[in-house]
């Protein structure tokens, strides 16, 4: 029997429990049948934020950003880009610091960007400023 893992979904929020072999064949969601690995990133607010980085199996790589910020926008495509790179071995959020000001607190983002690296609920590492697509690969690889 193969080792399963815990994903929660990037829709309703469910948690699925899923074979790892079966993730790249389009593993669905139990509860609401949509696709658990979009290979994009999901946008999530407080209420969301604390399930999807304690109960997913797999890394939570959040980008901490705010609609006024140029480097934020800039970073965008370049994290869209890394989702599907990383799509069955890493999630990616966005956290709006405008919307979301207490999880900033929270997590005391100074600057933005900011990318932080969650596994199990625990932050793991994190890199302030804006990255191009091979860097950022590089340094999720290099802390996974």
């Amino acid at each position: 029997m193969s080792q399963s893992m815990h994903i929660v979904c990037p829709h309703c929020d469910g948690i699925n429990r899923i074979p790892k072999d079966k993730l790249a064949a389009g593993a669905k969601c139990g509860k609401c049948q949509t696709l658990l690995l979009p290979g994009k990133p999901i946008e999530l607010n407080a209420l969301r934020f604390n399930k999807h980085i304690e109960k997913n199996d797999r890394p939570v790589l959040v980008d901490f950003w705010a609609p006024w910020c140029g480097p934020c926008k800039m970073m965008a495509p370049v994290f869209a880009q890394v989702a599907q790179h990383f799509q069955y071995k890493v999630a990616l959020v966005k956290v709006n610091t405008e919307q979301e000001q207490a999880l900033a607190a929270q997590f005391a983002i100074r600057n933005i960007p900011t990318i932080a690296l969650f596994h199990h609920g625990k932050e793991i590492a994190r890199q302030a400023g804006a990255m191009d697509q091979s860097s950022l690969i590089r340094w999720v690889e290099q802390t996974i």
